[in-house]
């Protein structure tokens, strides 16, 4: 039991076995590399600028850093965790950014933030010990949150004499919102919109309000992940403190921008995204 939790825990080595390359087929045999140019220093901001603008109003801004890691050579398991670290401080900004939207919002936030906790600390140990598996469902989750988020609606308005006033407590909600949290502990690009669509669903309040949550939902999903990448996976910090840097200036344009956004454009906004995100990872 002592071995296996340490193999699971264990800092990965920087040259692969090859029953290591199997499971991490992209990963290189040598994850060292030189320190970042000033060239690559100023896209890796730019990016995290961008990223937590996009977090902050929908959501997936980890499709704007994370291939921007990898252009430069940074292997994808290290370009994962290094990106979830550094996009930490950028969430804490934007959920900052909301704050007059998350007013009265704090039993709820407490009790779907335990969720939330539980399914990022579970992503975060699935990526550590299975590397590889989730990519696959990447597109079809996404794609069924942009569902959500158009029929949110008309669903949430189907659902309205049959939810109570704190349907914040049902169940279906936890479940779905830790499985949610899972995948976002584990790779993270298109959490806030399939977040966001199911807070739509089930909650009977305001979207800018939703986004507000969802923010912070967001925060816990990757501080959790973010300290156990920290404590335990390949982070290269200079270029997570460049994303962090960037993305807690792009967390307080997208609070600025995104809560004077209408919620049809605000939806607009998400499925525009999304679709970008969806074909990113489709067709790469």
């Amino acid at each position: 039991m002592v071995l296996a939790v340490r193999r699971v825990f264990r800092r990965p080595s920087l040259r692969s076995t090859d029953e290591t390359d199997r499971h991490r087929p992209n990963r290189r045999r040598n994850a060292r590399r030189p320190p970042v140019t000033p060239f690559e220093a100023a896209v890796i901001l730019a990016a995290g600028v961008a990223a937590g603008t996009i977090n902050a109003i929908v959501g997936s801004g980890s499709l704007i850093t994370f291939p921007t890691l990898l252009a430069f050579g940074y292997a994808p398991f290290d370009a994962n965790v290094s990106n979830t670290v550094g996009l930490v401080p950028g969430a804490i900004s934007g959920a900052v950014g909301y704050r007059r939207e998350l007013v009265g919002q704090r039993a709820r936030a407490i009790r779907l933030g335990i969720a939330a906790a539980a399914g990022g600390l579970t992503g975060g140990l699935l990526l550590l010990a299975f590397p590889g598996a989730f990519e696959a469902v990447v597109p079809v989750l996404i794609g069924v949150a942009l569902v959500l988020v158009v029929v949110g609606p008309r669903l949430s308005r189907a659902l309205s004499a049959h939810r109570h006033a704190e349907a914040d407590r049902a169940w279906p909600l936890t479940i779905t919102l830790f499985a949610t949290a899972i995948y976002g502990g584990y790779f993270g690009a298109g959490q806030g919109i399939v977040m966001i669509a199911l807070l739509t669903i089930f909650l009977p309040d305001d979207i800018q309000r939703l986004n507000g949550l969802k923010n912070v939902l967001a925060v816990v999903v990757n501080g959790v992940a973010g300290i156990l990448f920290a404590a335990v996976a390949p982070v290269h910090w200079d270029v997570a403190l460049l994303i962090a840097g960037g993305s807690i200036v792009g967390g307080q344009i997208g609070a600025h921008v995104g809560r004077r956004l209408p919620a049809p454009l605000l939806r607009a906004a998400i499925v525009c995204v999304g679709l970008v995100a969806e074909a990113r990872l489709i067709f790469g």
